[in-house]
């Protein structure tokens, strides 16, 4: 089936880059899954089915952790031995997090008149902010190979995704 002691950008074909071809990885991904896919193995051995479902998940994972700009972050930094997010170190700059708070209040007040327009633009300012920070990633991790500088923006992006996910959420609440 599939080598399951290597790593996500091993198991495609991709060099180790926070940026890459997506386009390619899509390609990777359908090749290697029409080859390990479980339908394929419907018919044979119990050791077949259960490696070749293994094998798809193990597919799926890292497929999923490349598409997403954080998991892919935090996976290159692994590589390097270094947790992202490590729970016995969660510190954020303070500026940092005033800038997020305020916008959680601006979405609260948002919220609080039916604003979907200001509401839609703390999204979008999020969201350009997360672009933003995902360059400066590419760069720290592809370029400089600065992982501890990396690791404090895998941080940020991580919390700003979150951020947009649920000022998102909020915004789908005030369509309904």
């Amino acid at each position: 089936m599939i080598d399951f002691a290597g790593n996500y950008f091993e198991l495609f074909g991709l060099p180790p880059r926070y940026r890459f071809d997506g386009e390619t990885l899509e390609r990777a991904y359908r090749a290697l899954q029409s080859q390990v896919h479980p339908d394929r193995f419907a018919g044979g051995t119990d050791a077949e089915r259960r490696s070749a479902l293994q094998s798809s998940a193990r597919v799926n994972e890292a497929y999923r952790a490349l598409k997403d700009p954080v998991l892919r972050a935090q996976h290159m930094l692994g590589l390097q031995g270094i947790d992202a997010l490590a729970e016995t170190d969660t510190a954020l700059p303070f500026d940092f997090l005033e800038r997020q708070l305020e916008r959680r209040e601006a979405a609260d007040a948002a919220i609080e008149v039916r604003d979907v327009r200001a509401l839609s633009a703390l999204v979008d300012d999020i969201l350009r902010e997360s672009r933003d920070r995902e360059a400066v990633l590419a760069a720290a991790l592809d370029d400089a190979h600065a992982y501890d500088d990396a690791r404090t923006q895998v941080r940020e992006l991580k919390f700003l995704h979150k951020l947009a996910a649920d000022l998102g959420a909020m915004q789908d609440a005030l369509d309904d």
